[in-house]
């Protein structure tokens, strides 16, 4: 297997390991927008993979980092100069938590964003036939930031162009700029972020430049772990300790449109609430 040419990207490889190898290996492919966006969303499947020898984690940053926030130490900071910051600090992320590949695709938000931009589908693409994974996992279609929905549209996208043979078994939208603590409970997919908590903290301390500037992600993302799993059933014991919530989007491999999907768990949602009203109301 040749190595993969992305238009504007690298491929980074922790272990040293040759690139074909380290891509063919992998079972769990998470595909996120930002910096940081992997490490917040998806850490059950990076701490199943950590140790294991059958499975193996790859993540994909889709943007460039040129945009970040940024205070302190890194106010003075050129984009250019914030770019190379947050692609080392992904790469350290990489490393801490025993990626198999990270891979950064280098694209603009604005083009990212651009409906008629194909060239980060097709990056995707490349990525998605020379990892072949089980799991995908990107950002949910509720999530409130632009970036974000456009970055799992390109990844559905991609999945599409795939024939049946090459698609993954399951595709997982998972929780960032908005939590999915509102999805009814028989339809969220609850994975345990119980375990590893010296790595869940340490895989997000590396992110200094956004710690540093104000966005305490690494604190709010523990809280909202320990949240989904306390306040997931009201009249049972926790079954976890910490918890993230994601979408069975595996649907969306064979051509549902992403509208039509997201717009059955927000009508679900609203007849789970209107229904509990409704046994309730005295008519007011």
């Amino acid at each position: 297997m040749s190595n993969i040419s992305l238009e504007k990207g690298f491929v980074y490889i922790p272990d040293g390991s040759c690139e074909s190898v380290a891509l063919s290996r992998v079972t769990d492919l998470c595909i996120a927008a930002h910096q940081d966006d992997i490490e917040i969303m998806a850490f059950p499947p990076i701490f199943e993979c950590y140790e294991s020898n059958s499975r193996h984690f790859c993540g994909v940053c889709a943007t460039d980092g040129r945009g970040s926030p940024r205070c302190g130490d890194y106010a003075s900071l050129s984009d250019e100069e914030m770019a190379l910051v947050r692609i080392e600090e992904q790469k350290k992320a990489s490393e801490v938590g025993k990626y198999s590949a990270q891979i950064m695709l280098g694209y603009s938000s604005k083009e990212i964003k651009s409906p008629e931009n194909l060239m980060p589908v097709e990056d995707i693409v490349k990525i998605l036939r020379a990892t072949r994974p089980d799991t995908v996992y990107t950002h949910n279609l509720a999530d409130k930031h632009d970036t974000h929905v456009a970055t799992a549209l390109r990844v559905i996208s991609a999945l599409n162009m795939l024939s049946d043979d090459e698609k993954p078994k399951k595709l997982i939208l998972l929780e960032v700029w908005r939590s999915l603590d509102w999805v009814n409970d028989s339809e969220k997919k609850m994975l345990d972020a119980s375990g590893g908590e010296a790595l869940a903290i340490n895989i997000l301390s590396v992110y200094k430049s956004q710690i540093a500037g104000g966005k305490r992600y690494d604190l709010a993302t523990e809280g909202r772990r320990l949240a989904n799993a306390t306040f997931f059933e009201s009249h049972n014991v926790d079954e976890m300790a910490k918890a993230c919530i994601g979408i069975d989007a595996t649907s969306l491999l064979y051509g549902e449109a992403p509208h039509d999907f997201i717009n059955k768990y927000i009508d679900s949602f609203r007849r789970d609430v209107n229904q509990r009203l409704s046994r309730y109301s005295s008519g007011v």
